[in-house]
């Protein structure tokens, strides 16, 4: 199913090849036209999948030139060994993308990651968009975090600028969306100053191992990524 998947986006996107492939989630769920199938009671109905067989079928895309590189999204670090032990491995993942920002820093995973050369790519850096769909409205506000909000006048910069400076002081790829153009050209600004050693330890000490998206109704999954450590 991946490269007829493959096949009808790049039908869509009207390309050739794209640059970047993932594997969105571990977490499989009954195949078909329906993104996020539910039984008669509403709850999802999962599927059971061989990720390594997967991978194989993401490594047969990128030796057909429809990808330049894969990866994957939301793995722990037992699920990125099981592909990187994988018997015949042709192509490990180039990346993993994962929530972390600095209430969840995602420490250990990075540094294994960084261990094997996989670029941790961060998504909802600056906390989440909160939609009431996926995220606790009492969990608090990233962005409003008092350490953030000190070193954003410190540096005359924005707390979310500060946040993305933080990740890539860290070697973090970081994903930051805006539908504004007065936040897309802030963002720019992340290149115009660096945090200090002092300011990084202060940031790494707001983890809280805080998800804003623990994706609860997969708990049940045989392949729920975040029951683990990392």
């Amino acid at each position: 199913m991946v490269p007829s998947a493959l096949e009808k986006s790049l039908k869509r996107l009207q390309f050739d090849y794209i640059d970047l492939y993932i594997i969105h989630t571990p977490l499989s769920l009954k195949p078909g036209d329906d993104l996020f199938p539910v039984d008669g009671n509403g709850k999802l109905i999962f599927d059971n999948v061989d990720l390594c067989a997967t991978w194989e079928a993401m490594e047969a895309c990128k030796d057909a030139g429809l990808v330049k590189s894969i990866g994957v999204s939301n793995f722990n670090r037992r699920q990125l060994e099981m592909i990187l032990n994988k018997p015949g491995l042709k192509y490990k993942p180039v990346c993993n993308q994962v929530e972390c920002h600095p209430y969840l820093n995602q420490r250990k995973l990075l540094e294994f990651c960084k261990s094997k050369n996989i670029v941790l790519v961060a998504f909802s850096a600056l906390g989440s968009h909160r939609d009431e769909l996926w995220v606790d409205q009492s969990t608090p506000l990233l962005l409003e975090d008092p350490i953030l909000n000190a070193l954003a006048k410190k540096y005359s910069r924005s707390p979310a600028l500060v946040a993305l400076r933080y990740q890539l002081q860290r070697g973090v790829v970081v994903l930051a969306k805006s539908f504004t153009r007065e936040h897309i050209e802030d963002n720019f600004k992340v290149f115009d100053f660096q945090l200090t050693e002092e300011d990084m330890k202060a940031i790494d000490s707001l983890n809280q191992n805080l998800r804003y998206d623990p994706c609860q109704e997969y708990l049940d999954h045989p392949e729920y990524p975040f029951a683990d450590d990392y």
